[in-house]
């Protein structure tokens, strides 16, 4: 099949009305837009809540004045252009300028609204960086999509790292199983290089972003099957999305559905206070309950997910509520002395992240247990 056609503004959907389109030029002028044929294909023009339109399709919302345009702090990680080192064990590249569509939740719109420091990689620099420190044992491949570059480009990246003692593990983090799965299906190329790189003690994962079951079509199923039979280990990960994620048989459903096709249910985020996001974004403490009401629905194989905010100190996921309390514990930390550590907070229904919870009740580190 030839590669879905790239559609980068409003006035190539037509399916919009000349009145909708006009209405979200607004939108379309500050967040940029990107899709394909294919995936448009997927939604459902009937209906005005279809989830794959909410999670593509600008929103005049997106245009209400909230949330910041870096809300994880990457900027404070960044130790070369294009490359930041957060976690001790984990080296983040920024491989790619581009995304096969943009996510209307992304908390990256920066690198669509303006050229900035961390979007252009100087790849020489970034490999001597990661030779230069051995405790980085994993590299994350991100962006924009690492598998929007050329397939020659992938294989110079995959020797340089592999040529690095210890880097074990090379993430790519891709929506393009979602947003086009042929370039996966419809490039030998790339799955023989998949192969030839996930080494049996050295594996390439692929973090999935399906957010939704109508995109696991059979196109991205089968997508999955070649990237698994090449040895990758796939592990998904999707945002809490108001009218998207946020009812539990639909998130159980898609828990099911993934861990039927082999990739492997990973984390949940809560969505990132990004510039243009509130309209996307659940509460805390009702995303968590969607959470664990949707793995109450799924076998054993479906529930590894975690629940976690990316914030700018760490990865914390949320393991517990009572009627009062609110539990948390540093899953990641940018500062080792937290991690594992568990926080204890007075509970708020209103709260939209980490920073909105003040009352603390209890906290205690691993070393003071």
């Amino acid at each position: 099949m030839q590669m879905p056609k790239y559609v980068t503004r409003l006035d190539q959907v037509p399916q919009l009305s000349p009145e909708e389109r006009e209405a979200l030029r607004k939108v379309e002028s500050v967040y940029a837009f990107r899709s394909n044929e294919y995936y448009l294909s997927l939604i459902d023009w009937n209906d005005p809540n279809d989830p794959i339109r909410r999670l593509i399709i600008p929103s005049l919302d997106e245009l209400e004045d909230w949330g910041e345009l870096d809300p994880s702090g990457e900027k404070h990680y960044i130790v070369a252009p294009g490359v930041e080192h957060k976690y001790e064990r984990t080296a983040v590249f920024l491989a790619s300028r581009v995304c096969g569509g943009i996510c209307r939740v992304c908390f990256r719109k920066r690198l669509f609204k303006r050229r900035v420091e961390e979007e252009v990689i100087d790849w020489d620099a970034a490999f001597e960086y990661v030779r230069n420190h051995p405790e980085i044992t994993n590299v994350l491949l991100t962006g924009g999509d690492p598998l929007m570059l050329a397939t020659d480009k992938i294989r110079r990246i995959l020797e340089e790292l592999r040529a690095i003692e210890h880097v074990r593990i090379i993430r790519f983090g891709s929506k393009l199983p979602a947003f086009n799965p042929f370039r996966i299906t419809e490039d030998p190329e790339l799955v023989a290089l998949f192969k030839e790189f996930s080494l049996p003690d050295k594996r390439i994962y692929l973090m999935s972003h399906f957010n939704h079951v109508r995109e696991l079509t059979p196109q991205a199923v089968k997508a999955v099957e070649l990237l698994v039979s090449a040895g990758v280990i796939i592990c998904n990960q999707t945002p809490m999305i108001r009218g998207v994620t946020d009812d539990p048989e639909t998130l159980a459903r898609l828990f099911q559905e993934l861990s039927f096709t082999g990739a492997t249910p990973y984390y949940v985020f809560q969505n990132r206070p990004a510039a243009g996001n509130r309209t996307y974004v659940v509460p805390v403490e009702r995303g968590y309950t969607v959470f664990e009401q949707a793995k109450t629905r799924v076998s054993g194989a479906a529930k590894r997910a975690r629940y976690c905010m990316s914030h700018y100190t760490g990865k914390i996921a949320v393991v517990g509520l009572t009627k009062e309390h609110i539990i948390m514990k540093y899953h990641q930390a940018r500062d080792p002395e937290n991690l594992g550590r568990v926080m204890v907070f007075r509970r708020n229904p209103d709260a939209l992240w980490f920073d909105d919870y003040t009352d603390m009740v209890e906290s205690a580190k691993l070393s003071e247990i």
